[in-house]
């Protein structure tokens, strides 16, 4: 039979005794009698034994009330160094037996010591009937790992501050994918339905997309992450199966968020001591998921732009898969021949190419794409450029890659001719294509306001180019849309910064920029929202975004967007950038104002 017993003894084995039992209730009701002898009694057993004495005479008093209910018999008389015990209960209420649960509805949150829901409380495990306040605060000082009451001379323990309550996450490392859960603030967060995976990163983005997670995001919305750790160590940890994962995950929950990561390089090979020099997560990624990557800038008036005539902004949509992300490349140490052989899988004849002799060393690659991703990578395009309702150009070098280019450009067309065509012409808009280098003229001289279809590298190239041009890669968003339109992982457009983790290392402070990482953020819970119809989700996302915006407007920023207004050499901490840590926290008192909140 499952037994407690709760006496109302005053002496000092009676009270250890006591608590001994009831910590064990923690973890499952007790099996078995823990006191000396005493007979096992409980609220919801009706036949009781007689009472009993013990050897002493001393008889035992059994109380059958429920535990969260329990209030000593006889509370000792407060001393200089006792305060008068206070009735709390024992046991959160889901631990209490069902047939206690009935009669002992939960206490209010504002009856408990440490303040909050029951859900923050800890358990006033040790918490005897007849012992003095500072054997009990010693008790549990003992269960949370404190030194025993005979070390703390100062009086009974003070109660713990409340403290915020955590939401588990998704997969991951212990504690990560918790989000904070700030009293008082529960019912006000924005329910989000469906999860969004979380793909952490390294170095500085790492440090600032915590902060953002922590600060901006979890204390508005009430959304469960998918967490997965993209830290290189995590990576090699995992022999790389992290990143597949996290792509898969984003297959079945349709929206990720991503912070920068690191691409190792020989370098970080032996920083890190790495099992192998593993590819890029962005590539591996986009390899399973397929589609393309929009990058377009975010225009703050005050940002001077080094390409004056761009009043709109352009958007690169830079296909994802393939081509030299994930070529075959090798360096060539003697003569000989390089050769291409294609062995079709019908078993009729194969095929082959003599690339090169070489007459010494060299180096020498071999790429591919596929007619699927490419016609993924168009609809993917054209959908976006009826979204905008722009033009929409695409540009390869077919006039020397006249089969690998040329493919692209006869896979755009047949699929504009066949599907988008009609569309563009009700919204007056256009496809063309042209030649890389007629289009990176083009593009210098225009005024904005169209898309721009690159091939992988192009687009790699181009969107930095880009983005300096509207002011600093660090105001750039960056969005992996998949063909099927239902699809995307939103991430920082720039690298981990890792000039400015150098110095966080050392203790110094910086001033890096963190808008793309809540640009990344904000993207993905908007497309949450509108996948499940919740528009306080994808007003949010906007307020959040404006917010950013409209920080940098009013003069607050940090040292590159500075650098572009007075130069590098030119600014000052505090009288013209600020550092991160102020640069957030300005954006986290300027949202609060923006939601109410202050």
């Amino acid at each position: 039979m499952h037994t407690h017993i709760v006496t109302h003894t005053q002496t000092h084995s009676d009270a250890h005794t006591l608590s001994h039992a009831v910590t064990h209730t923690h973890r499952h009701t007790i099996a078995q009698s823990v006191t000396h002898g005493h007979t096992p009694a409980r609220s919801h057993i009706h036949a009781l034994p007689a009472p009993r004495t013990r050897p002493s005479g001393t008889p035992v008093h059994v109380h059958t009330r429920p535990l969260a209910r329990r209030v000593p018999a006889h509370p000792p008389e407060p001393g200089p160094r006792t305060r008068a015990p206070r009735a709390r209960p024992c046991l959160p209420h889901s631990l209490l037996p069902h047939a206690s649960r009935a009669r002992c509805p939960p206490v209010p949150p504002a009856a408990h010591p440490l303040g909050g829901s029951e859900a923050r409380r800890e358990p006033q495990a040790g918490a005897a009937p007849g012992c003095s306040p500072r054997r009990r605060g010693a008790v549990r000082g003992r269960l949370r790992g404190a030194p025993p009451a005979a070390q703390q001379r100062a009086g009974p323990p003070r109660p713990a501050p409340a403290r915020p309550r955590r939401r588990a996450g998704g997969p991951g490392p212990a504690g990560a994918g918790e989000g904070l859960l700030p009293p008082g603030n529960a019912d006000k967060r924005i329910k989000v339905a469906n999860p969004v995976v979380e793909m952490d990163g390294d170095e500085m983005t790492r440090i600032i997309w915590a902060f953002i997670k922590e600060k901006l995001i979890l204390p508005n919305v009430d959304v469960q992450l998918k967490y997965f750790d993209l830290g290189l160590p995590h990576r090699d940890k995992t022999d790389d199966q992290v990143t597949i994962d996290s792509a898969l995950a984003t297959q079945k929950y349709s929206v990720a968020v991503k912070c920068a990561t690191i691409t190792p390089d020989e370098a970080r090979v032996e920083e890190f001591k790495l099992k192998k020099m593993w590819k890029s997560p962005n590539g591996t990624i986009r390899n399973i998921l397929g589609g393309t990557v929009f990058r377009e800038p975010i225009i703050c008036k005050n940002i001077p732009r080094l390409v004056p005539g761009w009043t709109k902004p352009i958007t690169i949509g830079r296909h994802a898969h393939g081509d030299q992300y994930k070529a075959t490349d090798f360096v060539v140490d003697k003569s000989g021949t390089f050769k291409m052989i294609f062995t079709p899988k019908d078993g009729s004849g194969t095929k082959e190419w003599e690339v090169f002799n070489f007459p010494g060393g060299g180096v020498g690659m071999g790429m591919y794409n596929t007619d699927e991703s490419i016609s993924g990578f168009a609809h993917s395009c054209f959908q976006y450029a009826i979204q905008k309702k722009w033009p929409l150009y695409l540009s390869t070098k077919n006039t020397i890659l006249k089969a690998y280019d040329g493919r692209f450009k006869d896979i755009f067309q047949e699929i504009f001719d066949k599907h988008y065509k009609t569309e563009f012409d009700k919204l007056k808009i256009w496809y063309e294509h042209r030649l890389i280098d007629d289009m990176v003229a083009q593009m210098l001289k225009s005024s904005g306001g169209f898309v721009w279809a690159c091939k992988n590298y192009d687009g790699d190239v181009q969107s930095d180019i880009l983005a300096q041009g509207f002011g600093s890669l660090g105001l750039m968003t960056s969005v992996l849309v998949c063909p099927d339109g239902k699809t995307i992982e939103a991430e920082a457009a720039h690298g981990t910064v890792t000039r400015h983790y150098r110095e966080h290392q050392k203790g110094r402070p910086t001033s890096t920029n963190p808008i793309a990482s809540i640009f990344a953020w904000t993207r993905g819970l908007e497309h949450r929202g509108k996948l499940d119809s919740n528009p306080e989700l994808i007003k949010f996302a906007q307020t959040l975004e404006k917010v950013c915006v409209d920080t940098v407007e009013s003069g607050t920023m940090t040292k590159d967007l500075a650098g572009c207004i007075h130069g590098l050499a030119n600014v000052k901490l505090n009288e013209h950038f600020v550092n991160t840590t102020d640069f957030l926290d300005a954006i986290k008192n300027n949202l609060d104002k923006a939601l109410g909140k202050k």
